[in-house]
């Protein structure tokens, strides 16, 4: 679960990116709706979809170093595709611009009991980012931070892995890894439509990949690692996803010891209260279905409180699905894994690797859990 607010500040960020371009005749063009029968088809689909106001390539794993041996790592990187426009401007210029591009790069030391986090804004432009236009191209690029030289990278080999690279040497983080699909793409909901309220005008096309094998290089506090794992890819499009009510959310996806992959995630309202529940499972073969929203819950064990934001965020859940022989403990591997953006005023969320134990404490699995909206004047990511 990748989503947003209708209207929310970085809307408002990309209004005033944007700055003034002229309207089509009869009025301004609308984004695209999230809607049933979008005809998938991969790995055409892991390019873009213009048009559509929201765009993102969610890729998190859970990372063990081969050289030096013994380091436990989680990673984020996350480009995100902000809409400025429903279509570029009708203007004779290479900078004319429809789209902004947000990269958020975190890196988790489990070992050392670390988390670092980078981010860039830019509008997507000739030397600042961009999208795929044309084959061979990067999904996603953007400039590296100031003080770093090179871009933050996105690309689709022709064997089907991805390639994900991206550094910033002020903070000492970087990551270059090849992750390879394990497994097919998993549609989240009926046909990949991820209804987000009763209303079906809230929801977003999503598909997930549970399990890419990964490895390459991580480098975490200015050290670097050959490392070996697994990343989760969540790729999500849309336009109008959160219902007004709606103020966060908390998001799990976890890859079981036993082979099946499980999604869920609860869109909370002001109050705390839950106001919108999904859940995927998808067995070693990798055939999706959903969970009833009462075929499971997840309740928090514990709480941490932010030094820097003071948002306080559940710290470990209970998981259980009596109908699918679930029962479980997710547990922060590192407490304070708050992303803080010094970009985007008001931004920051908790996103870190869990692990799963069952009931006697036996590791049971791992995954990640992004937890968002917490906290005074905070809003999701996009």
């Amino acid at each position: 679960m990748r989503s947003s607010r209708a209207i929310s500040g970085l809307a408002a960020l990309a209004l005033a990116l944007a700055g003034s371009a002229p309207a089509a005749a009869g009025g301004p063009p609308a984004f695209r709706a999230a809607t049933q029968g979008y005809a998938w088809s991969f790995p055409r689909d892991h390019l873009p979809h213009p048009g559509y106001r929201n765009e993102w390539w969610y890729f998190t794993g859970t990372l063990e170093s081969v050289d030096p041996p013994g380091r436990r790592l989680g990673y984020q990187l996350t480009f995100f595709r902000v809409g400025l426009l429903p279509a570029p401007p009708a203007l004779d210029s290479a900078w004319a611009a429809s789209d902004a591009i947000m990269v958020h790069l975190a890196v988790t030391d489990v070992s050392g009991g670390s988390h670092r986090f980078s981010e860039v804004l830019w509008r997507a432009m000739p030397l600042l980012g961009g999208f795929a236009g044309r084959p061979g191209e990067p999904i996603a690029w953007a400039a590296a931070p100031p003080g770093t030289a090179g871009r933050w990278t996105l690309r689709l080999e022709p064997d089907g892995a991805f390639r994900l690279a991206a550094e910033d040497q002020a903070r000492g983080l970087a990551v270059d890894l090849r992750a390879v699909p394990s497994r097919a793409p998993m549609l989240q909901g009926p046909g990949g439509l991820s209804r987000k309220a009763p209303d079906p005008a809230y929801a977003s096309l999503y598909a997930s990949i549970p399990r890419l094998a990964t490895e390459g290089r991580v480098t975490a506090g200015g050290r670097s690692f050959a490392v070996r794992g697994t990343s989760w890819l969540d790729q999500e499009f849309g336009s109008s996803q959160l219902a007004p009510a709606q103020v966060g959310w908390d998001w799990f996806g976890l890859r079981l010891a036993d082979g099946r992959d499980l999604m869920l995630y609860v869109l909370r309202r002001a109050d705390g209260s839950a106001d919108w529940r999904t859940a995927m499972i998808a067995g070693p073969g990798g055939a999706a279905r959903p969970l009833a929203p009462e075929a499971w819950t997840v309740k928090p064990t514990g709480r941490w409180r932010s030094p820097a934001t003071g948002a306080e965020y559940p710290s470990g859940w209970e998981l259980d699905a009596p109908g699918e022989g679930i029962r479980l403990r997710v547990e922060p591997e590192v407490r304070d894994a708050e992303n803080r953006s010094a970009l985007a005023d008001g931004l920051f969320y908790w996103e870190g690797p869990v692990r799963v134990v069952d009931v006697q404490g036996r590791p049971a699995g791992d995954g990640y859990a992004e937890l968002t909206g917490y906290g005074r004047r905070n809003r999701p990511p996009i």
